[in-house]
């Protein structure tokens, strides 16, 4: 259920201070450093481009104009970096950089003025480059936004904070279910304690070291699983997409990784712990047997409801699902560190919203975390500004019919052909299309 708290809770909720501004600066925040080494220019048609780096409201950036502009932007929103009290910028990925210049594009790109998963940081940042761009360089005739992971929920927030800024979005493997992913992490975590019947949750201090071993053992999850090491991988299925292909690959791969998840979150600091936004209070598990697991678990309410149900833009922000612009989207049906169930949730808000013709998805049959090739990228790129120029949505994948979503092929469409035997990829654990 989407907003899973009804007119009651809301009832109860007392409004939080206002969020100020971050206020101008030209160095950073006070704990953070900044590592924003020179950027070579590229090569454009055999001249240089223009970089210019600096500072800006207490976030690095990174400017690039190719030397015959065209008058076009787009702003590159990076995903999440942890802990570091580093600011560093990432250029576009995925060869996006050298296209976007090719193509006359001058792009940007901001370090936020925080790290951990602080999206108001992201959107702030984001919107306040692309402003400082118009005193750098110029006014654009239009901007567009593209980025990968956290990033994507940056995205999803940006163009409702700051409507018709932006005149199309490319998210990539992007957290555009917002505070559900972290539901998604709590589900991991309790369902596996409930039909493990090993209860240890708030995760104590030797969660990874002593709880999660004896988890694993009573699942079967160092081998083969058992008959209720199984049912927990269908719960994870379910709960990350539903039924679709390299699902038992992406269990496998990521199954040790998200105990870990749990382990990690800390402190009172929304952005440092957005774990007590997360819930499962009313949230159904298929399949429900051999254990009933929703007798069976846990039941958490959120340690910070406020934050949970306001519509203000907070470090870890809603998403109601009402773009302004063109999204066109990439994600990994094997992911489950930013699971597929995020563009999901993701369509179902815009299409309540009205706004579907906004809105087009592309699933890749890949496991990893954002692992797409520059050619799937680089088409979704192409296809994104034709639509935004031309009014004309571009093909794409269904996502939230289970059947189609099921059916072996599925992903074939949009996934690179020539990626299948890259090295280190994850797309051999899929059957070739």
């Amino acid at each position: 259920m989407r907003r899973v708290f009804g007119l009651a809770l809301i009832l109860v909720l007392l409004s939080p201070p206002a969020m100020a501004a971050t206020p101008p600066g030209d160095q950073p925040l006070p704990g953070y450093t900044i590592n924003n080494p020179p950027l070579p220019p590229a090569q454009v048609g055999g001249q240089p481009s223009r970089v210019l780096q600096g500072v800006h409201e207490h976030a690095a950036y990174t400017i690039e104009v190719p030397p015959n502009w065209n008058g076009r932007l787009a702003m590159w929103a990076h995903g999440y970096r942890g802990a570091s009290t580093v600011l560093t910028v990432d250029p576009p990925g995925y060869g996006l950089r050298q296209k976007l210049l090719d193509q006359g594009f001058a792009w940007a790109a901001s370090s936020y003025y925080a790290n951990t998963y602080d999206v108001e940081a992201g959107v702030r940042g984001t919107h306040a480059l692309a402003r400082h761009f118009h005193k750098l360089v110029g006014k654009p005739k239009d901007t567009f936004i593209a980025g990968v992971s956290m990033g994507g929920h940056v995205i999803g927030r940006s163009l409702e904070q700051f409507p018709g800024f932006y005149q199309g979005a490319l998210p990539l493997c992007g957290v555009l279910g917002d505070h559900e992913l972290f539901d998604f992490f709590l589900d991991y975590n309790l369902t596996a304690q409930a039909i493990s019947g090993i209860r240890a949750w708030p995760a104590p201090a030797d969660y990874l070291s002593a709880v999660v071993p004896r988890i694993q053992a009573e699942l079967g999850l160092t081998g083969t699983p058992n008959e209720r090491g199984a049912q927990f991988a269908a719960v994870v299925t379910h709960r990350s997409g539903g039924p679709r292909p390299g699902a038992a690959q992406a269990f496998a791969f990521w199954k040790d990784f998200l105990f870990g998840v749990a382990a990690d979150a800390s402190g009172d600091d929304l952005s440092a712990n957005p774990g007590q936004l997360a819930t499962n209070a009313v949230t159904r598990y298929e399949p429900n047997a051999p254990v009933d697991v929703n007798r069976e678990v846990q039941r958490v309410l959120p340690e910070n409801l406020k934050a949970r149900l306001t519509p203000r833009l907070t470090e870890v922000p809603a998403i109601a699902g009402r773009p302004t612009a063109p999204v066109l989207s990439l994600h990994d049906l094997g992911d489950l560190f930013v699971p597929f169930s995020m563009e999901q949730i993701y369509k179902r808000d815009v299409q309540r919203n009205g706004r579907g013709h906004l809105l087009a998805q592309r699933a890749i049959r890949a496991v990893n975390h954002c692992e797409f090739s520059p050619n799937e990228v680089g088409r979704a790129w192409d296809d994104l500004v034709t639509w935004a120029d031309t009014g004309r949505r571009p093909a794409a994948d269904v996502v939230d019919d289970p059947a189609v979503v099921a059916a072996p092929n599925y992903g074939c469409q949009f996934t690179d052909p020539t990626a299948y035997t890259a090295p280190n990829t994850t797309r051999r654990l899929f059957p070739a299309c």
